[in-house]
Formats: C-alpha cells, sequence, structure tokens
C-alpha cells in the first residue's frame, strides 16, 4: 500500500509572548463555559446514551444530532472563534493563506497553536480555515475539551469498540480542531479517514466529535458520512492511505476504493442544528462540500482516545510538544485525563 508522503512539520512563526497564559497547564475545567466538573455521578449519568444509539454507532460508524451545547454558548464560543479568522477581518478573497501562518493575526496567543491554516487550500475562491490548539489559548475553547456532555458519550462509543466488556473506558484528550467556511468561498473537506492521519498512535483507539456552532445545511456544507466505511481498511486493518493532506480534491479517496466500496459509497448528510454533535470512529470515512450561502460555517472538533494508547512514533505526537517515544503511554499535560467512569462511583 502507498501513500503520500508525510507533511513535513511547519514551525509556528507567530512571536512568542512571556505574559500569555498557556491553558494547556491546567488539566481541569476553569469554569468559564459549563462550570466545574460534576461531583455527583447523576451529572454524569444524564448525557449517557442509550443502547439504541450505542448500536447503531457499532453498525454504521457515526452518530448524529447529540445536544452538547446551548445557542448561548455557541455564541459566546464564536466570539473566540472570530479573533482567529483573517476573513472576518478582511476581504476574504485575498486570503489565500499557507501552512502555519499564525504571525497573520493580531492575538497574542497565536503562538500556541500547533496548528493554523488561514486557508488550508490556498485558494482564494475555495477558504478553509483549519487550526490545532486553540484550548491551550482561551477559556471557553480549553473547557470544551472537558464538558461531560462530550466526554460521557466519547467513553461509551470507545468502549463499545473493545470487546472487554466494559461499558465505559477512561478518556484522554488527544487534539482540538477548528474548521470554518466563509460565504460564499467557503470550500470543500475532501473524503477521509482520520486514523489515516494519525497513525502516528496505536493502537487505534480514538473519537471524533464534531460540533456545529453554526446550524449545518446542504448549502452550507454540512458534514456528510459514509455509512459502514468505518469497516474499510487495507493491510490487516489499516487505515485508507492518505489522498490529499489539505482536503482540497474532495473524490480523489476514490482512486484508491475497491469495486464493492465504491458502490456502498452513499453519502448521509449529519445536518447538524446549532450545539449538536456527531461522533465518529476513526475509520468513518467523512467529508463536506462548499459553503455558497451568504453566512458562515463554523464547526469546533474535538478529538479523544482510550487511556493506554501509546506514541507510535519518535517525532513530536504534535509540534512543539515533547516527543514521547515510541512505544511509551501518551500522558502528560498536553493529553490529560478528560473522563474516567469511576468518577460514576458514588462518594
Amino acid at each position: 500500500m502507498t501513500s503520500l508522503p508525510i507533511r513535513p512539520i511547519v514551525q509556528n512563526q507567530a512571536e512568542a509572548k512571556e505574559d500569555v497564559p498557556d491553558l494547556s497547564y491546567i488539566s481541569q475545567p476553569i469554569g468559564d463555559l459549563f462550570g466545574s466538573l460534576p461531583t455527583d455521578p447523576s451529572s454524569y449519568t444524564q448525557y449517557q446514551l442509550d443502547a439504541e444509539q450505542i448500536q447503531f454507532y457499532k453498525e454504521n460508524g457515526y452518530l448524529i444530532n447529540i445536544k452538547v451545547l446551548s445557542e448561548e454558548q455557541c455564541d459566546r464560543i464564536l466570539e473566540d472563534y472570530k479573533k482567529f479568522l483573517l476573513w472576518d477581518q478582511n476581504d476574504i478573497t485575498t486570503q489565500a493563506g499557507s501552512m502555519n501562518d499564525a504571525h497573520r493575526i493580531s492575538h497574542p496567543g497565536m503562538h500556541l497553536f500547533h496548528e493554523f491554516h488561514s486557508n488550508q487550500t490556498n485558494d482564494p475562491d475555495n477558504v478553509l480555515s483549519h487550526m490545532l490548539g486553540h484550548w491551550r489559548i482561551t477559556p471557553l475553547f480549553h473547557d470544551l475539551v472537558f464538558h461531560p456532555a462530550i466526554t460521557v458519550p466519547s467513553s461509551q462509543l470507545l468502549a463499545s469498540a473493545n470487546s472487554d466488556g466494559r461499558s465505559m473506558v477512561p478518556v484522554q484528550f488527544w487534539h482540538d480542531q477548528l474548521f470554518a467556511k466563509p460565504p460564499h468561498h467557503g470550500a470543500n473537506v475532501a473524503w477521509h479517514q482520520d486514523y489515516s492521519y494519525w497513525t502516528r498512535t496505536i493502537p487505534m483507539n480514538h473519537m471524533t466529535v464534531h460540533i456545529a456552532l453554526d446550524e449545518q445545511t446542504l448549502e452550507n456544507g454540512t458534514l456528510h458520512f459514509i455509512p459502514k466505511s468505518h469497516k474499510w481498511t487495507r493491510d490487516n486493518g489499516h487505515p485508507l492511505p492518505v489522498t490529499d493532506f489539505d482536503f482540497k480534491d474532495m473524490e480523489s479517496i476514490k482512486t484508491i476504493l475497491t469495486a464493492e466500496e465504491k458502490e456502498q459509497f452513499k453519502p448521509v448528510p449529519s445536518l447538524l442544528k446549532k450545539g449538536y454533535a456527531s461522533f465518529h470512529h476513526p475509520l468513518m470515512v467523512h467529508g463536506s462540500y462548499p459553503n455558497r450561502t451568504s453566512l458562515p460555517r463554523r464547526a469546533a472538533v474535538v478529538n479523544y482516545f482510550g487511556q493506554g494508547t501509546k506514541s507510535n512514533t519518535d517525532e513530536p505526537l504534535l509540534l512543539n510538544v515533547p516527543v514521547i517515544k515510541k512505544g511509551e503511554l501518551i500522558t502528560g499535560r498536553f493529553f490529560p485525563l478528560v473522563f474516567d467512569p469511576a468518577w460514576l462511583e458514588a462518594k
């Protein structure tokens, strides 16, 4: 099996500001988004999925329209979001962008991003803003990764992929992402499997949570899934090869699919409401079409893994994160524990 070369690490050129706190040193909610973590089990169990939802996920590889935020919480997060978008301040069509161009934004915390692409496609007519690491910068984004409305279902769904009989597992934070499509010029995100980009970790024990901060429609580029594609693998369980690191070529994945997979390639739109999330398997083939409406389409993504996941590389797992040697457990302040089933035990 062949794939494109690994994307080279490009250093973040934003000027470091010593007086800007790095929130990755705080391994619990600050309290700005939903308060503190609950202390009683019922405050967690209210977020649990039912057996039918878990079975749907196991069979299809995704679950959609789970409410995780109120509209008021979304609006507050969007105020932070806007600070990181060049096209919210300037003419969209001039924002061709480049890799890790965080230095183009005046926000004092820009040096903390692992990746920042004002427009990852580098095409001014098809703009996709994509970034990783914002949980280190603002309290609202920081607290989002700890929200029980997200972590509790993730624990259940991660457990459902295991064969050890557990109904829930401890969950660690992997990394966050923002995907934003401006009005009229918003780009697509090409079909892909997330774990194709994450083979630097083993075993495959991950969960992706995509949160709609604007209502998603067919016209503005809602997320689409290919049901049951989480069973598509190569070479004894490996993910499909990467066909486009920058997500530009929407249909490029079809060049490496089998005839049977092409026959099964029937996209389902998620049509997420504002404040609602989808949860999907690391091998789920998903993507989204362009935004040609007069309003932006913005989403926050939080990625997790089950406790016990190890590094599969001697390179940094993320830009400017200390190396965790190949074969060692992924731990440390960049990968905090966000949920433990033990917390459901009565105190």
